[in-house]
């Protein structure tokens, strides 16, 4: 959620800090600060608010130094406010902090109770007064550090300043992502990749209880016990450039039409389509340990769980093998049934999302197999599965999941084609018309971008509606939630998604002539219902929105708007066909109604927390 960065070398720092927290403005925030040492002194700027506002405190009040930390703050305890913004700063410390303290209430009370006073509301604070009393002690910055974390409860990642020690950074991850970066002469963190790219594409991905002392001379990884340890620096695949707009009015937009690209980067390598075979770089599931499966378990959030519920359509038709899919902060508490003989797929874009890496450990724990779905190298997901496959999409800035979506859907195609073929339930032929099929969806949902002037001139009517309804059955329905998802992530529009053969079973009591129906309608064995259902829409008045294919004829006889795909005989292909057209009217609705559309309000990108 809230954003870290930080930095120690030659340079003057405040702006550099600056510009680092702008490539994290995705992820979400009410206010922000640095703070950097100078003359032997910490010297801090903070604002509730947007980074433009923090930049003009910092063009009026100037700061200057050669190490700094940075924060955009995203609400947990306390309210959006200055004094509640980070860095917090006590006597001669200074820090910032993303996660949650679970038991700062009783610290607080037991600093408190030693003559600390307090200036905020936030868990963070409890942090650097513990800090600053250890300090006291006589004790060095690690050692204070290092006596602090082994008091903490829950998850944190920290970037930590001492006006006494002023040539080093610390850095601290548990459960919270942190990233360094390493230069020539100088070293940032950060909590995300794109912070770093325009400084260096060399970093070192930190582990849970891990502590980082940064100085120009260099860095050392240490365990919270004190323990030294090696690490292993890797270089990002993505340039800055991936991470700017290139022209388009929001990074949604641009995502949305990067599409054909991220699939085809996904996809491509790991098809050999003369033979028919799918290729996992990452994965290294034997044949035997798959007969062994008796049953798979999908586990995500959000977007991605609606991925895993397509997934679960592809997996059983063509494997036949049972899916359960369920979301990660439900999993986490149920005490699942799950064994050695499960395999749990975890499906997560940042793969740092904290439901989802709760809900691995829980599967472990039972001994089940386990397999990383996400798009980002060297995350805590990706690290801490026996397996991983990576969807390729790049860096993905919009809070409003688009692109990472339809590459995790394109993953969960090739896995339900591979693990078929595997276990001899697809002919050659077979596989070689399902990989043909995946391969040209680039290509198709090119022709499905050039209709966008088309979707967005429905825009107008639609962005006054209060409220909408989204229909699929099938394979489709899950798409219909992702739909409805995208249209209420965005432009604040209530929507919610049913099966279209549960619409009777009271949804239908809302429609009305001011309500729209979006309705996913391909052919298929479930087309002749769906038209039922639509004429059951159009009897109440209701405005029908039809998602079909070319030379569906009859839709054009109940529908008031019509929004055509290619057209495929293959179900899973025309899931991801249809995804598209429903983002883009997600998009234009909320660019009408003139709304944030890339930091949507109470949204962040990646959640960190429970």
């Amino acid at each position: 959620m809230c954003g870290i960065v930080g930095y120690i070398g030659f340079q003057d720092c405040s702006f550099l800090l600056l510009d680092a927290l702008k490539r994290l403005e995705y992820r979400g925030y009410d206010s922000a600060g640095i703070a950097v040492i100078k003359g032997g002194a910490i010297e801090y700027r903070r604002c509730q608010g947007k980074l433009y506002q923090l930049e003009a405190l910092l063009r009026e009040r100037p700061v200057k130094g050669n190490v700094g930390i940075g924060h955009t703050r995203w609400a947990t305890h306390g309210a959006p406010s200055e004094i509640n913004a980070h860095p917090h700063v006590v006597g001669p410390v200074a820090i910032v902090h993303n996660g949650i303290i679970e038991n700062y209430l009783d610290l607080k009370e037991e600093l408190q109770q030693q003559g600390a006073k307090f200036s905020s509301q936030t868990d963070t604070e409890v942090i650097a007064q513990l800090i600053a009393y250890f300090l006291q002690e006589g004790i060095f910055l690690e050692e204070a550090v290092r006596k602090t974390i082994n008091k903490l409860e829950g998850s944190f990642a920290l970037a930590i300043l001492c006006a006494q020690e002023p040539n080093r950074l610390i850095a601290v991850r548990k459960e919270s992502p942190l990233i360094i970066g390493l230069g020539e002469g100088e070293y940032l963190i950060a909590s995300d990749a794109p912070a770093l790219l325009p400084y260096t594409k060399k970093v070192v991905f930190m582990n849970d209880g891990e502590m980082a002392i940064l100085s120009s001379e260099g860095i050392e990884l240490k365990s919270f016990s004190g323990q030294p340890l090696s690490f292993q620096p890797v270089v990002l695949p993505w340039t800055p450039l991936m991470a700017e707009k290139a022209g388009y009015k929001h990074f949604m937009q641009k995502e949305i039409f990067e599409q054909p690209r991220a699939i085809a980067d996904t996809v491509r390598s790991r098809v050999d389509l003369e033979r028919g075979k799918v290729f996992f770089e990452e994965f290294c599931l034997s044949l035997e340990e798959l007969k062994e499966i008796e049953k798979i378990w999908i586990v995500a959030c959000g977007t991605s769980w609606h991925a895993g519920l397509v997934g679960k359509y592809m997996l059983e038709k063509l494997c036949r093998i049972p899916v359960e899919v369920d979301l990660g902060s439900e999993f986490r508490y149920r005490d699942p049934i799950i064994n050695e003989k499960m395999l749990l797929i975890l499906i997560s874009q940042s793969g740092e999302t904290a439901d989802t890496l709760a809900a691995l450990k829980e599967g472990k724990a039972k001994g089940a197999k386990t397999l990383g779905i996400c798009n980002v190298l060297g995350s805590t997901l990706a690290r801490e599965c026996d397996h991983v496959i990576y969807t390729h999409a790049g860096p993905e800035i919009g809070v409003a999941s688009t692109k990472a979506f339809t590459t995790q859907l394109s993953v969960l195609y090739l896995l339900a084609v591979y693990f078929a073929s595997l276990l001899g339930k697809l002919t050659t032929e077979e596989c070689k018309a399902y990989l043909s099929d995946l391969l040209k969806s680039p290509g198709l949902i090119d022709n499905i971008l050039k209709q966008s002037e088309e979707i967005e001139r429905l825009a107008p009517e639609y962005s006054k509606a209060e409220d909408f309804l989204y229909l699929g059955r099938d394979i489709y329905f899950p798409i219909a939630l992702e739909g409805a998802l995208k249209l209420k992530e965005i432009s604040y529009i209530h929507a919610e998604a049913y099966a279209a053969g549960e619409m009777k079973h009271g949804p239908i009591a809302l429609i009305d002539e001011n309500m729209p129906v979006v309705v996913l309608a391909p052919q298929g064995k479930t087309y002749p219902k769906v038209l039922s259902n639509m004429e059951e829409v159009r009897s109440r008045k209701g405005k029908i929105i039809a998602l079909t294919e070319l030379g569906c004829e009859k839709i054009s006889e109940k529908a008031r708007d019509i929004i055509y795909i290619p057209s495929t005989s293959n179900p899973f292909l025309k899931a991801i066909l249809l995804t598209i057209p429903l983002q883009l009217l997600a998009y234009y609705i909320a660019v009408f109604r003139g709304t944030d559309v890339d930091q949507p309000r109470n949204l962040a990108k990646s959640v960190t927390v429970e």
